[in-house]
């Protein structure tokens, strides 16, 4: 009795665990296109905040990483390497920008060196495809800590929610209230789109954002900024 009660609350930590921004990943240090989108005039205020994000998690978070974070956690969970490696090479290569591809690489190297320390050991296969792609190296360790596949998908676009929004109330900036009235907004549309996104076919999955794609390569060249993409 006593492992039933516990085990499940000890995952929904761990899950907090994975999702808080104290994670070191580097997650804090990227606004994935958004510092050229209110350089430009794109966003600009609190309602061109939240159409950004939400437009954001319908074309990209719902129809690539999500499904992605699927089939990666399903693949760790058969200890089946060549299928997390496929699905971790797949990811890079819809990343449209250098800057989308390097922070996904270099996000996946801190989770590669961080997990072990976490108690979570990796074969030689799948720590090269954790090294290369941070989605992976959530994705094994949701499954690692028994994390319901489901609420792993929720925390993962929870946390992206949290980190591009806050990024946004600096860069534009807004007041942190306003940032909180955003992630409380656009949260209610995470079952949804979590559902959307573990329901996805392989041949309906990819991201096609062109202005994010637009705004990452452009951000590049920025004169002044602050993110690291």
């Amino acid at each position: 009795m006593a492992t039933t009660t516990i085990e499940p609350d000890l995952s929904r930590l761990r899950l907090l665990q994975l999702v808080s921004p104290s994670l070191p990943t580097g997650a804090f240090t990227y606004s994935q296109g958004l510092e050229w989108a209110v350089e430009c005039g794109w966003v600009s205020d609190e309602q061109t905040l939240r159409e950004w994000l939400i437009s954001l998690m319908e074309t990209g978070m719902s129809k690539l990483e999500i499904p992605l974070l699927a089939r990666l956690y399903r693949a760790s969970a058969a200890d089946d390497v060549a299928t997390v490696t496929y699905w971790s090479r797949y990811l890079i290569a819809c990343r449209e920008t250098r800057e989308l591809r390097e922070e996904e690489q270099n996000r996946g190297r801190a989770m590669a060196s961080l997990l072990p320390q976490l108690g979570i050991d990796l074969p030689p296969e799948t720590l090269a495809a954790v090294k290369c792609c941070q989605l992976t190296g959530f994705a094994v360790a949701a499954q690692r800590w028994h994390i319901p596949l489901r609420q792993a998908a929720e925390g993962y676009l929870w946390g992206w929610l949290e980190n591009i929004a806050l990024a946004g109330v600096k860069i534009v900036p807004l007041g942190q209230t306003a940032g909180q009235q955003i992630i409380a907004l656009l949260s209610g549309e995470i079952p949804r789109l979590v559902n959307a996104g573990l329901t996805l076919p392989d041949d309906s999955i990819g991201a096609s954002c062109p202005a994010q794609a637009l705004a990452s390569s452009l951000h590049e060249t920025q004169y002044t900024r602050i993110y690291r993409s």
